[in-house]
């Protein structure tokens, strides 16, 4: 009836979830192409991997996992503040 519960892995994968949902974020926050590149160009983003995002500019959610991980990292996040729930 009662056994350990695997909690570790849930607050992880909720951590990443929150981290995705803030570069989706942000990335709607700055809502057209030059803007996204300029402003990952500001954050150290590479000149390829900033037009890569800011090329396809309306697909947030989708741009927020993959290209974005290498910008906004999880130490762009500690710097802000967010705790981690791990």
């Amino acid at each position: 009836y009662f056994r350990l519960a695997q909690t570790p892995k849930i607050w992880r994968e909720l951590d990443k979830w929150m981290r995705h949902r803030l570069r989706a974020i942000q990335l709607k926050h700055w809502r057209r192409g030059r803007v996204i590149y300029r402003e990952l160009r500001a954050l150290g983003a590479t000149a390829d991997a900033a037009r890569q995002v800011a090329a396809s500019g309306r697909c947030w959610w989708r741009n927020s996992g993959d290209s974005l991980n290498r910008v906004l990292t999880i130490a762009y996040f500690d710097q802000l503040g967010m705790p981690r729930l791990t």
